[in-house]
């Protein structure tokens, strides 16, 4: 059996990729040879995305993408495979900030954008990518979580409902596609530096960090891309149905 660590030629989506984590795995994706399709609900961020792979001499094309749109996705993941020929890498990754109190009265709004962004948006994404993936030599899911899926944040809980429903997809789809050689997988990042964390001040960052994690800092969005792209290599072929923290050792510590 060879077990190849290269992904040159391979074709990756990645949803989200204007910024953050997304846009780092994008990057690296490119980096290692991968023709990448960036998708963002952003246009100008995908497309800057994009260009940035094209000028460090990678491969990508970006496309606008609103994840929570049955529609567009299934006009996007056509659109890629048309343009590139295949798809042989999903990576679900975009996602919103959704926090709100359980007796709120914009509750249920936010319930529902939770829900369609962050969970429902990545099995219908899948179902859509399923045609293309069935044909890849190495065709790998990546879905990304939250820790909050493991431990919740106070009035979290339309956002950690979401990001725990992505692991039970991630387990329940490994099974189901498993025997066609699809793996299916998920991260969980902890503390990451992204814009969701910039509002943070400083000084309450540095406090979480060093009372909460094992590392005593906040990671950097290229550090889950690296775990991301990992998961993705030809060689990774037997792993399936995880979740993996990426946290800096957040969930092990105690106090």
């Amino acid at each position: 059996m060879s077990l190849s660590r290269s992904l040159k030629g391979s074709i990756a989506l990645v949803t989200g990729a204007g910024s953050g984590m997304g846009r780092a795995t994008a990057e690296i994706f490119g980096a290692e040879g991968a023709h990448v399709a960036v998708t963002d609900f952003n246009a100008g961020t995908a497309e800057a995305t994009a260009e940035a792979i094209r000028q460090a001499g990678g491969s990508a094309q970006a496309w606008a993408l609103d994840v929570s749109d049955a529609d567009q996705v299934r006009t996007v993941v056509a659109a890629v495979a048309d343009r590139f020929g295949g798809l042989d890498i999903l990576v679900n990754n975009a996602g919103i900030s959704a926090f709100s109190p359980i007796d709120s009265p914009d509750y249920d709004a936010v319930w529902a954008k939770s829900l369609a962004v962050m969970l429902t948006a990545h099995q219908v994404t899948i179902r859509t990518a399923l045609p293309w993936l069935r044909r890849s030599k190495a065709p790998r899911i990546v879905n990304i979580a939250s820790t909050e899926a493991l431990g919740a944040t106070s009035r979290d809980s339309p956002y950690a409902a979401a990001k725990a429903g992505v692991t039970g997809l991630t387990r329940a789809l490994a099974v189901e596609l498993g025997k066609e050689g699809i793996t299916v997988n998920c991260i969980c990042p902890g503390p990451i530096l992204t814009g969701m964390t910039d509002r943070i001040p400083d000084a309450d960052r540095a406090t979480y960090a060093r009372r909460r994690t094992a590392l005593g800092r906040y990671g950097d969005p290229a550090e889950v891309g690296h775990m991301t792209v990992s998961l993705c290599l030809p060689a990774a072929s037997f792993i399936t149905g995880v979740t993996i923290p990426v946290d800096g050792g957040l969930m092990a510590r105690n106090a």
